[in-house]
Parts: C-alpha cells; structure tokens; sequence
C-alpha cells in the first residue's frame, strides 16, 4: 500500500504518456518522505528499535504503531516479555503491562509495524496536490503551469523550507505529529 501511485500522480497532473514516468516516481518517492516527516509512519512498514526506560510505561519512537511483535531484553540474563501481556497504545506508542507493574532491566530490542490500515484520502489527496506544486515548479517559466499562484507558499515548514504549499500544510494538520516525536 502506498501513499500515492505513479497512475494517481500522472491523473493530477493530466499526463497521459510514459514520457516522463522515471522523474515522476521520484516526486512520488520523494512526497512521501515528505508527507511521512509530517504526519508519521503512512505506509506499513516494520520498525526494530532500541527502548530504554524505567516506569510504567515504555515509548516507542515511531507512531502511529499497527501491532507489536517483541520486546526482548538486550542485556544477558533480561526477562523476554510476552506480547500478550502487554497493552499497546497504538496512536501514542505507549506500552504498559497488563498487571500495572513497571518495566525494569532494559533496554529491550522492540519489533513493532507501524504506518496505517488505509490510507486516507485527505493524505492521498495532499501527495497529489504536492507532487502538482513540486512538478510545477520544475517546469519552469516556460511550459504551462497547473493551478498558476494557486500554491502559495508564505512560511517555511522546518527541514522543507518554501516546498511545502499552504493547502497541502492545511490537508495534513488533522494527522500532524505531536510535538516531540519524531
């Protein structure tokens, strides 16, 4: 399942050829990276990370998390947890254990998937209208545009600077990290 296909990208922009279709799929490579910066894990994919901490609970660094495969201790002599005991928050990446005991003898090795069930079409729709500004943009001065000034871009998104146009900022603030995860 991906963010966005080669034949969508090609429908926004109304191309009808093969012509341009290696440059095209690496927009469409190169948007979701960007869309996934935003809004976190979109395409399934597995995660295997380091997890320190004490406590409670354990915090995955990846969300929103679609199932939790192990937790096994990295030191010689840790405890293997058992999947089943514990309780995944999956939109948080929060851990705990079923009896409310805290985690102690870490870190542990976590092997989890992350991204989403389906795709919603509000993110489709925002790598299509991206892919559009993106493309737009390389086309230069020269060739017809699509949309003219229709993609504005007046503030900086950090790490993506003026690539990222206001309407598709607006299309992926409903699925927008929490500050400070990244």
């Amino acid at each position: 399942m991906a963010l966005l296909t080669l034949n969508e990208a090609k429908a926004q922009l109304n191309i009808t050829t093969a012509t341009h279709d290696a440059e095209l799929q690496a927009y469409v490579e190169a948007v979701t990276a960007m869309v996934e910066w935003y809004v976190g894990p979109v395409e399934p994919r597995t995660v295997t990370e380091t997890v320190n901490g004490r406590g409670l609970t354990l915090a995955l660094a990846q969300i929103p998390v679609v199932s939790l495969t192990s937790i096994t201790p990295l030191l010689l002599g840790g405890l293997v947890l058992d999947v089943a005991d514990l309780v995944l928050d999956n939109e948080n990446g929060i851990i705990r254990r079923v009896t409310g005991d805290p985690f102690c003898g870490g870190p542990w090795e976590a092997v989890y998937a992350v991204g989403r069930g389906t795709i919603p079409p509000t993110l489709n729709l925002a790598g299509r209208m991206l892919v559009q500004h993106l493309w737009q943009t390389q086309q230069g001065p020269g060739r017809p545009s699509l949309g003219g000034d229709d993609f504005d871009v007046n503030q900086p998104v950090p790490g993506f600077g003026y690539a990222v146009p206001n309407r598709v900022l607006q299309l992926l603030q409903p699925y927008r990290l929490p500050p400070g995860v990244a």
